[in-house]
């Protein structure tokens, strides 16, 4: 099981060029208006968010229907150091979403850039 989990990590990891927390705040700084989604726990998303629609891995599949992005939009996905995300991005590129990027280093690089 974790050796076909690992194989499919790096397969779709390949498919789409991740996002750095500098780009990430350039565009938000820009005003660009992205689709970030959140799929931290609810706690963790009310102590400190950068906005974008949180759905925490854990109801990511039962909750997908809730997702208004078009499958060939942009589509952002965070969680605290990038790990969690990482695997939501696999399960967004499974259901048919085509440009789905994971933010490198998750909020924690962001908040590194802040200070």
């Amino acid at each position: 099981m974790v050796h076909a989990l690992t194989l499919l990590f790096h397969k779709v990891k390949s498919q789409m060029k991740p996002i750095e927390a500098h780009e990430l705040l350039t565009r938000l700084n820009e005003g660009e208006n992205l689709n970030l989604l959140d799929i931290r726990e609810e706690i963790e998303y009310y102590t400190y968010n950068i906005g974008g629609l949180n759905i925490p891995l854990s109801k990511l599949d039962n909750r997908m229907s809730q997702l208004s992005y078009n499958k060939t939009d942009e589509v952002i996905v965070i969680c605290r150091v990038g790990l969690r995300s990482e695997a939501a991005r696999s399960i967004l590129m499974q259901s048919g979403y085509q440009q789905v990027r994971n933010l490198t280093g998750g909020l924690l690089a962001v908040q590194k850039l802040k200070k």
